[in-house]
């Protein structure tokens, strides 16, 4: 019984031989940035998606129940790549973490932001996550 509970809860990919790779979005409020992000990647079969922000007052703050989950984490700036360290060191020092540099310019779903996370996060994809899933 409780096999088949844990298999109802992944998600799997079209080939339905793989789990998807499961991402953290992280930005500083999770209201545009890395909620636009979760949004455009949240029905793509080939991951399971989260995100969150490192502000006190972000929407989902970043936690370490998240961290765990993730399979990698993709922020938005540096400076969130910092806070991850200095608040999370271990996890941040076990986990694949990625920067796509978009600074914080941008509405929720505005059409240069939705590009800027397409463009650079499929770049990221197809260079770093998805070699690194292919090597294991």
């Amino acid at each position: 019984m409780w096999f088949y509970v844990c298999l109802a809860k992944v998600k799997m990919t079209t080939d339905r031989s793989l789990p998807v790779i499961k991402i953290l979005f992280v930005c500083t409020a999770n209201k545009m940035r890395s909620k636009t992000a979760e949004e455009l990647y949240k029905n793509d079969e080939r991951f399971m998606v989260k995100s969150a922000g490192v502000a006190d007052f972000a929407e989902v703050p970043v936690n370490l129940e998240l961290l765990i989950w993730a399979d990698y984490i993709v922020v938005m700036e540096e400076m969130h790549l910092e806070w991850l360290r200095q608040y999370y060191p271990i996890t941040y020092a076990n986990k694949k973490n990625f920067c796509l540099d978009i600074p914080d310019l941008y509405d929720f779903m505005e059409p240069e932001l939705v590009f800027q996370i397409r463009q650079k996060f499929e770049t990221l994809y197809q260079k770093e996550i998805k070699k690194g899933e292919d090597d294991t």
